[in-house]
């Protein structure tokens, strides 16, 4: 009996399965193998392209064809393969077609699109997924992935650890090339954040973050640097970070302001205004270049609160942590809680002592359930911690004093781009609170909230005058506020303290109209340079401001008294009214043209970034720390790996895809 052969089976024939006629072979493997006797009985499928051969019968068993597909269809035949690259495929959402001389013929099978394999393009893929999951660069080298890739890919070449580093170092170049374009098309100036991170070498890790507007009054931020400084408590440890940011980015002459994230020695500062005398114009005599975090600060108040409190914390904490590590216990508590009928909704949390929203968070809820504790030992003998009511008082009032802090933290958690204008009304409150709670009566009032005042002071007066032009930038407070606010905190010395605003924020302005040439192609609206003439509508070059920068100067000085600058025009105006979710940015969008100059001033001013951690990390008590694996690796690499993992998430750079390579020796 002659043999049958079926199509797509996978598995071999038996007599009994195949039928009595023999039927003729319709598969379009044919046009690519023939079948040739090996031995008596065993006949074996050999490929025209490659000459390879594949089971086909042995005595009365058949393979099917489906194998035979494979081999032709996906990719496998090197001689299929030769014969593709030759010819002109057919785009990668096309299916591939199997080049034959002979006539078409249907036939099934997976219409799975033919896409050219190369080695270049996976090597790119690649990095760039070492550098956005934080994957270590050895990985390339552990078995594991080493099978896993040439199990996926047959034909991917292997690379090694400083090959990789090198692909992960192009990638970096590559995403450069595309933020240095987005930052020159940006107008007005721009601000740093700096945020110093620790290791376990001692050596510091400065994160020198960029903050921008577009013209379309957006906010945006890149990280552009991270400099490791061995020495990082140096007096010039920061000037070098900011020098070497400064002078990669080509931003020497548009610097309007740095916020650090931890407080600088005298000595530090003096370094730095010295460094940026020289390449950064000083606008206000430099009173507005340096900021504090408002992250730490608050940070560190709540930090000498909860030490002040130590041994109160403490004996809560491990009545918390009594209930919450027993399963029956928790039952026990949460039945007493009900019996009771306490009229709270706050749920027992055992906090993290390296994060101060969850120690407040532990003192909010237990003063709330502090009922039930005082009755635990009822229904559990063995709780003999139970905190006396000397105790509770005093955890209440440390939560008094805690949550007006929590709550303005948390700010910067919720708001996409909180601004100094917000911050200004949450500092003078709470500073307002704590002068008042130190002159308490109760010692421990008084002995708990003097180490807080002293930090809020001192932001206060580093930050007060940035926090109140921004204030002032706003049209819904403009000076009204400041002079409010200012007469809650300082009383019969306010006046003094406002005059200070007033006359900055009249020098400011002095000096946007007095030093437009090298503000003019910064803040050019169209992005062009600024060196085409203007015409009218005739096609007549109209006389340009070149050279009359003094006259501009001379008119504001001497007209004073028969016409209002911009600034007075608009603070003389009536206040916008206070509507929910007011855009101040959208404001002076639209208004622009009515405030040509002032909305340059405002556009600075309201840049200024008052925190430089993110959202994760405004809790932290502190500083964050690079991880052991990146401190092995070159300061180069660790740059360009974290710096490129923040680029990729804002989209492919808008600049040439041309390959680079950077090889790294061993």
């Amino acid at each position: 009996m002659e043999l049958a052969v079926y199509e797509d089976e996978d598995e071999f024939r038996t007599p009994e399965t195949q039928p009595t006629k023999r039927r003729k072979k319709k598969s379009v493997v044919w046009e690519h193998f023939t079948i040739e006797t090996v031995s008596p009985g065993v006949r074996r499928a050999c490929c025209k392209q490659c000459k390879q051969s594949f089971a086909y019968s042995q005595g009365t068993k058949v393979a099917g064809t489906s194998h035979l597909k494979r081999h032709i269809a996906k990719g496998i035949c090197p001689g299929i393969l030769r014969i593709r690259d030759k010819s002109q495929v057919a785009p990668a959402s096309a299916p591939a077609k199997i080049v034959s001389d002979a006539p078409k013929r249907r036939y099934r099978m997976s219409a799975a699109p033919y896409v050219p394999f190369d080695q270049d393009h996976c090597r790119h893929e690649m990095a760039k997924m070492i550098i956005m999951h934080d994957y270590p660069l050895d990985m390339v080298e552990q078995p594991g992935f080493v099978s896993f890739v040439q199990n996926l890919q047959p034909r991917f070449e292997l690379v090694s650890f400083s090959a990789v580093q090198g692909d992960c170092i192009a990638t970096y170049l590559s995403e450069k090339q595309g933020v240095m374009k987005f930052i020159e098309g940006m107008p007005g100036r721009f601000c740093l954040t700096v945020d110093v991170w620790t290791s376990s070498q001692n050596l510091g890790y400065l994160f020198l973050t960029g903050h921008f507007m577009d013209h379309d009054w957006k906010m945006h931020r890149r990280l552009l640097n991270v400099v490791m400084e061995p020495f990082p408590e140096s007096d010039t440890a920061l000037s070098h970070a900011i020098a070497t940011c400064l002078g990669d980015w080509n931003l020497e002459s548009k610097l309007f302001s740095i916020t650090f994230n931890q407080a600088s020695t005298q000595a530090v500062l003096e370094n730095l205004r010295a460094f940026l005398a020289n390449k950064n114009p000083a606008i206000l005599n430099g009173q507005l270049l340096i900021g504090n975090c408002i992250a730490r600060t608050l940070s560190a108040v709540a930090n000498d609160a909860l030490v002040a409190g130590l041994d109160i914390v403490q004996k809560v904490r491990n009545s918390v942590k009594y209930v919450k590590t027993s399963e029956s216990r928790e039952e026990k508590f949460d039945d007493l809680r009900q019996q009771l009928q306490v009229p709270s909704d706050k749920v027992l949390v055992l906090d993290d002592p390296h994060r101060w929203n969850t120690t407040c968070e532990m003192l909010i809820a237990a003063c709330e359930l502090k009922e039930v504790f005082s009755c635990l030992d009822t229904s559990d003998p063995d709780y003999k911690e139970s905190p006396s009511l000397d105790v509770w008082k005093q955890a209440e009032i440390l939560c008094a004093y805690l949550k007006p802090i929590y709550e303005a933290a948390s700010i910067l958690i919720t708001t996409v781009s909180p601004t100094a204008i917000t911050f200004f009304h949450e500092v003078w409150k709470i500073q307002a609170d704590l002068a008042r709670a130190v002159s308490s009566e109760d010692p421990f009032v008084a002995d708990l909230t003097k180490p807080m005042l002293e930090k809020i002071d001192k932001y206060w007066k580093d930050c007060c005058l940035v926090s109140a032009m921004a204030v002032v930038m706003d049209p819904r407070f403009k000076m009204k506020l400041v002079e409010f606010s200012f007469t809650k905190i300082f009383g019969e010395e306010a006046p003094n303290y406002v005059k200070t605003v007033e006359d900055g924020i009249h020098e400011l302005f002095l000096e946007y109209v007095s030093l437009p040439l090298p503000l003019t192609p910064t803040y050019a609206e169209d992005g062009t340079a600024g060196n085409s003439a203007k015409m009218d509508d005739s096609g007549r070059p109209l006389l340009t401001d070149h050279g009359l920068n003094d006259f501009d100067v001379y008119i504001m000085e001497t007209s004073g008294q028969h016409m209002k600058s911009e600034l007075d025009q608009y603070l003389d105006e009536n206040l916008s009214p206070r509507v929910p979710d007011f855009d101040v940015l959208g404001w002076w969008k639209t208004n622009k043209m009515k405030y040509p100059t002032l909305s340059k001033m405002a556009r600075d001013i309201l840049l200024i970034p008052v925190s430089t951690v993110p959202s994760e990390s405004v809790f932290d008590l502190t500083n964050r720390e690079m991880d052991r694996y990146k401190c092995s690796l070159r300061p180069e690499t660790v740059e360009a790996l974290v710096c490129a993992k923040d680029w990729l998430q804002y989209g492919p750079p808008q600049v040439s895809n041309a390959l680079v390579k950077v090889e790294f020796s061993s």
